[in-house]
């Protein structure tokens, strides 16, 4: 009987994951993503350890015709998608995996058999297919006693308006054949080196019908307790052409161009590590890249997750508590809502590389901009490269405002010399990044109502660690805005962040101490006073958020309010400007 009951649960289980028998196929690749290898079997004979010289190496590896190769070789398989043929060898999602299994091996073999292939295979029923396979290339770390796993990753497969077409034509170019290309060639380049952290190329499939292979190798690293240090989603990241209905925060109108900016998507607001990892990433880009940059990039840190209405393989990870984000072109063509009147290319048989406009019978027209996609490669290599070789994250305290000036102090991980701190007042990303010397030091920003402030560690190198939970000043009870005179009330409406802004913004409160209550929301008003919206909010921690999404193309003013139990607190301005 108990046999019998355990059996009814694992039952139950599997039925409610949705996904079973998760496993790296290869057991060294296996035993290096759960830290339980010797590092020294994977040593580099030609070792390089200075962090200058391997973003050069990348910056001057990462090739624009290698991507366009494997774009080319990816729109043979024809029909990527996750239930399409697994058997033959020149169509089909089997097909495709195991050219990509076989680019890992090439790229391994060009570098001491450092980098070891593997699938990743789970159980479930996808478009009436019941075993799926993710591919994987592991780059061991050399810090075994340390391990940590830094994860790049995109998707495979490809679709046409239905989800589980398998006949269709689905080359999938930019939808996500530039998203594979990028990994692969980021696999090719960097598994020239030796990191301290372990790290993953991976390229999964059954996002198109709901993030399951990157769920699946989530739900992989959080029951073997894997310590996933950042995940990097790369996900229609080669397009540079707008479409009609690209989906917010979008393009600026059909066929507008853009081959010079890339946005960064992540979770959250106060305190969220995706959001320091999009940070950390943009920081990483200035300060490393973009001094050597023939051609600059604006790199944009997003304020929602995803576009409006869309999702990626960054989000499972985000679910499971590991740090994600999401690169994405600043163009894309289409919602891929795929409805009458639809004429953009995502999530259509026309998701192809380009044109033939001479009737020559060669493309001459391309939708991806190889050089775009070369340069955000190289942002990934870098932002990689300095997150798998940092030190570890600190924690601090502030103590006071001495003037202006805020102390910090290090609490945690205090060998270090020098310490990065990241200071923003109403935007997604710092306006300041200072360097203090010293466990103890004092930095002098400029006064303003209210400072999320966050640190990093400065190893004797110059390599910085990602940074850590962000303060709000509340925290540490030192005000140096209107709380000061303003103490006896327990709710404090908070300046939307970022503004102004595009698409969505997030509002926040500041809660002193706790206060019962029944309900609380935000009202958002225009000017005339008249309510546009209003969103529930839960007051439980000292800083509690909201997102507001009002869409993309719309400017102006307008107001937010808050009210608890049918009485309005306190009211402030934002403004909308795209």
């Amino acid at each position: 009987m108990k046999k019998l009951l355990l059996s009814l649960f694992l039952f139950a289980c599997s039925i409610l994951s949705g996904q079973t028998n998760l496993l790296v196929t290869n057991t060294i690749a296996d035993q290096v993503i759960k830290g339980t290898f010797n590092p020294l079997q994977f040593a580099s004979s030609n070792p390089i350890s200075d962090h200058q010289q391997m973003v050069q190496y990348i910056q001057n590896n990462v090739q624009p015709d290698s991507l366009k190769a494997y774009i080319l070789k990816l729109a043979t398989f024809e029909n990527r998608n996750t239930g399409s043929d697994t058997l033959s060898s020149a169509t089909g999602i089997g097909a495709a995996r195991r050219w990509a299994f076989s680019k890992f091996q090439e790229f391994s073999s060009l570098n001491e058999d450092r980098l070891i292939p593997s699938y990743f295979q789970f159980n479930q029923n996808i478009c009436s297919v019941t075993q799926h396979k993710n591919i994987l290339a592991v780059l061991p770390g050399t810090n075994a006693d340390q391990h940590e796993v830094i994860i790049i990753e995109g998707h495979l497969d490809s679709r046409c308006e239905n989800s589980c077409d398998i006949l269709c034509t689905a080359e999938g170019i930019e939808d996500n054949a530039s998203g594979s290309a990028l990994v692969l060639e980021l696999a090719r380049v960097m598994s020239n080196f030796s990191y301290p952290n372990t790290v993953v190329f991976m390229l999964t499939t059954g996002e198109e019908q709901g993030l399951y292979g990157s769920n699946a190798f989530a739900l992989y690293c959080q029951n073997n307790t894997i310590p996933v240090k950042a995940v990097f989603n790369n996900d229609v990241i080669g397009g540079v052409i707008c479409g009609n209905t690209s989906s917010a925060p979008s393009c600026p109108g059909l066929n507008d161009v853009d081959s010079t900016q890339v946005r960064i998507f992540s979770y959250g607001g106060f305190n969220s590590s995706h959001k320091q990892l999009s940070r950390f990433l943009k920081l990483q880009y200035k300060e490393e890249l973009v001094q050597h940059a023939s051609v600059p990039m604006l790199v944009s840190i997003m304020t929602p997750e995803d576009r409006s209405g869309r999702s990626g393989d960054h989000v499972p990870f985000r679910q499971k508590n590991f740090s994600a984000c999401r690169f994405t072109s600043a163009n894309e063509h289409g919602d891929a809502s795929n409805g009458t009147g639809y004429t953009d290319r995502q999530h259509t048989s026309n998701d192809v590389l380009g044109i033939d406009t001479d009737l020559n019978g060669e493309i001459d027209s391309f939708f991806v901009n190889f050089n775009y996609l070369a340069r955000n490669a190289v942002i990934n290599g870098t932002g990689a490269t300095i997150a798998a070789k940092g030190p570890h994250k600190p924690d601090f305290i502030i103590h006071t405002i001495a003037g202006p000036g805020l102390i910090i102090e290090i609490t945690d991980q205090t060998q270090y010399p020098e310490y990065r701190v990241g200071l923003r007042t109403l935007t997604n990303d710092w306006d300041s990044v200072y360097t203090i010397n010293g466990i103890v030091d004092t930095i002098y920003p400029i006064q303003a109502a209210n400072y999320f402030v966050s640190v990093a560690s400065l190893d004797a190198n110059g390599m910085e660690s990602l940074f850590s939970k962000e303060i709000n000043i509340f925290d540490s009870q030192i005000g140096i805005n209107e709380l000061q005179t303003e103490d006896s009330k327990p709710f404090h409406l908070l300046q939307n962040k970022p503004n102004p802004f595009d698409e969505a913004t997030i509002i926040g409160v500041y809660m002193k101490n706790p206060v019962k209550y029944k309900a609380a929301w935000i009202s958002i008003e225009d000017l005339n006073g008249k309510e546009i919206q209003r969103i529930s909010i839960n007051l439980n921690d000292e800083i509690n958020e909201v997102q507001y999404v009002h869409g993309y193309g719309k400017s102006g003013s307008f107001t937010y309010s808050l009210f608890v139990d049918n009485q309005k607190l306190e009211s402030k301005r934002m403004v909308f400007a795209n």
